[in-house]
């Protein structure tokens, strides 16, 4: 009911983004126009996207695709009222975090099915098609790429600081980290992130800490069913966690979220940073640290020299309302195999879907290269399903965000904060029972 009266209370601005854009019959000569929206818009992406829907109505010349690019503010809103009104739209990105209350409201298509038969899911790697489907066997989207963190260095800070390689766990990242950490210089260890999303950081040292009980299914558990937040070790790390902060980082990153850590990062203030792939874009094009200052190493590991690495995603699928489904459907496969797919995750940052990639110079070389080390060992950097589809994963980050700020800010102990989390899932699960 509140993600109902949410959508209808969104304002004029997501009406007008509506306005012209109802679903498209065929025309007279039987094209069909699909209208297809983004979530995650910058201008590069909606470019590189109409030149990957340019080659795909080439090859279809009954289809034509309109593109939509709301403002990445309001994008999930605005596509949620436009869903909701059932029509306007055929072909959408769908997110991690997007896909569960949009299908529980039955505005996605499930398109397992019409992709039974598809070759394309022989070319994807395991990761990709794990993620296609939900709990149910139903596809909801199918992934263009993954979002999976790793430790963005200096090189030569670390060096100067009498290191001579990367911090491979937790505890080196704090030790390497207040060495370099010098506020009177204004060079700080490392880019905390305090505000949008910070439970996201934490929650990835407290799986780290918990990595041989973790239950891979489901990123939250332990393997004995209770929520990895009730496990001792969660309590040693974020006791690290919360040193890292005091001893290592900016004061002022209590409240940072995305743009500022990346920034702290890129303009050379921070040591470290953990961040998404899209990253190396961005802190290639800094003018304030040089090619040969910087670097990526493998995600840091917990005591038992094992991590988790929790990859998001996101992808492309359709409507339940469109008119078009079989055309959209089209469009889908088109811009997840081939070309398409590779040349999207290259642009984008994006850990690739294809299996093919893994042999590419692109992800060999360079900061991608941790991602390769990762992939490559798969004992030691476990990859796990978090549960980001569930309905209620916004009003969980909204509390989890406001409990790390309450935590760093001296409101809460990790203890306290732990218990409450324990708590939540717990109470979340067996409702579901």
């Amino acid at each position: 009911m509140k993600r109902r009266t949410a959508a209808l209370a969104l304002g004029s601005a997501a009406m007008m983004v509506l306005t012209g854009c109802s679903t498209m019959s065929p025309g007279k000569d039987g094209t069909v126009t699909l209208n297809m929206v983004e979530s995650l818009t910058n201008p590069a992406r909606s470019d590189l996207i109409k030149n990957l829907i340019a080659d795909f109505e080439q090859q279809n010349p009954k289809i034509k695709v309109n593109l939509i690019s709301p403002p990445t503010e309001q994008a999930d809103q605005k596509i949620q009222q436009m869903l909701q009104s059932g029509s306007g739209v055929d072909v959408l990105e769908v997110r991690d975090i997007t896909v569960g209350p949009w299908s529980n409201n039955g505005w996605l298509y499930d398109m397992k099915k019409d992709l039974g038969g598809w070759k394309g899911w022989k070319a994807m790697t395991e990761n990709a098609v794990k993620a296609a489907e939900d709990t149910k066997g139903r596809t909801y989207f199918v992934p263009y790429g993954f979002y999976g963190l790793s430790l963005f260095y200096r090189t030569d800070l670390i060096k100067e600081a009498g290191f001579s390689k990367p911090p491979a766990t937790w505890d080196e990242l704090l030790e390497q980290a207040s060495a370099i950490h010098d506020p009177a210089k204004r060079r700080f260890g490392y880019a905390f992130r305090g505000g949008a999303n910070a439970n996201s950081n934490a929650t990835a040292v407290i799986e780290a800490y918990v990595a041989d009980k973790v239950d891979t299914a489901n990123g939250y558990k332990l393997t004995n069913g209770k929520p990895i937040f009730s496990a001792p070790e969660a309590q040693d790390a974020l006791k690290t966690y919360l040193k890292l902060f005091k001893e290592a980082s900016p004061k002022s990153s209590v409240s940072w979220g995305y743009p500022e850590m990346v920034e702290g990062f890129s303009n050379g203030s921070t040591g470290f940073l953990l961040q998404d792939p899209e990253v190396i874009a961005t802190v290639s094009e800094s003018k304030s640290i040089k090619k040969d200052q910087w670097d990526t190493a493998p995600l840091v590991a917990g005591p038992s020299g094992k991590t988790v690495q929790p990859l998001a995603t996101a992808g492309w699928g359709i409507a339940d309302g469109s008119k078009h489904k079989a055309e959209a459907v089209k469009l889908v496969q088109f811009l997840s195999q081939g070309k398409a797919s590779t040349s999207f995750t290259k642009k984008n940052s994006l850990v690739p879907i294809l299996k093919s990639a893994i042999a590419d110079p692109f992800y060999k070389t360079g900061p991608w290269s941790s991602y390769v080390t990762m992939t490559e060992h798969p004992e030691k950097y476990l990859n796990v399903s978090q549960p980001r589809g569930v309905a209620w994963w916004t009003e969980w980050e909204q509390k989890a965000d406001a409990d790390v700020q309450k935590m760093v800010l001296g409101k809460m102990t990790p203890k306290e904060l732990l218990a409450g989390w324990d708590a939540y899932w717990t109470k979340k699960w067996q409702r579901e029972k």
